[in-house]
């Protein structure tokens, strides 16, 4: 498996992106991308010169799964945005390798963090269904994985929660919000 930038020129493996969004989320988050053309719509976003888009492909060139990032806070921080993997090749450490590989774009670029936002629509975890209003530093300190939610696989790379937005999706369906921090720390 190899990464590499993905092409505004490659129209092969554009739609082959946005077929994995829109297959890769439809199980948990279908309104994310519905369909095919706000997938490719949101493909075509990530490819602008002020973003980050990478795409890990096998030993014959087919997608294996893609990671995008948008730039704020003055290049210090970027958005982790989006992340999938092909189903079919999911737990074989391709996801790891496009994060880890994303991090080394994000430091050559100057940047200090990297964050994401994981949703909660569908009672994947402790902090969906309920009032986050009531107890929310005690509910974050007691977050429960109900149902395989990603901020897991991000907690073991090194991420970590740094707060929520209650009701973001509707009432209780969170936002659950990660960082990670990708230079070293200098006193």
């Amino acid at each position: 498996m190899r990464i590499v930038a993905l092409q505004k020129e490659d129209d092969k493996l554009i739609q082959e992106a946005a077929r994995l969004l829109v297959e890769g989320f439809q199980d948990n988050w279908p309104e994310a991308w519905p369909d095919l053309p706000a997938a490719l719509s949101e493909v075509q976003e990530a490819l602008a010169e002020d973003k980050i888009c990478r795409a890990a492909l096998d030993e014959q060139g087919q997608l294996l799964g893609w990671v995008g990032a948008i730039c704020t806070y003055g290049g210090r921080v970027w958005e982790l945005h989006p992340l999938v993997v092909d189903p079919r090749h999911r737990k074989q450490g391709i996801g790891t390798k496009l994060v880890r590989d994303l991090e080394e774009q994000v430091r050559q670029r100057g940047g200090i963090t990297i964050f994401i936002g994981s949703d909660d629509e569908n009672n994947m975890t402790s902090l969906a269904g309920v009032d986050l209003y009531d107890n929310l530093l005690g509910r974050l300190r007691e977050i429960k994985n109900f149902k395989d939610h990603p901020y897991e696989f991000y907690l073991k790379l090194g991420f970590q929660i740094v707060g929520v937005i209650p009701d973001a999706n509707g009432l209780g369906k969170p936002d659950i919000l990660l960082a990670k921090r990708v230079v070293e720390w200098k006193k």
